[in-house]
């Protein structure tokens, strides 16, 4: 008589796949604080991100003046 045949488990979500989804919402939260909310607090550059942001923030049509 023939072995049963065994299962092997698979997940459904790897750990990697885990990783890079946690990875992206968190980089995507930091751009999306910089854009809408920072007006400036964290560049050290100059005024350069300052302005880079204020056009973003008029692109997507938030209110910041």
């Amino acid at each position: 008589m023939a072995a049963p045949a065994q299962s092997v488990t698979v997940p459904a979500i790897s750990s990697r796949l885990l990783l890079l989804s946690g990875l992206s919402v968190a980089l995507l939260l930091l751009l999306a604080y910089l854009v809408g909310f920072d007006q400036g607090a964290v560049s050290q550059s100059g005024m350069y991100l300052h302005e880079l942001m204020h056009d973003g923030r008029h692109l997507l049509g938030v209110p910041c003046h």
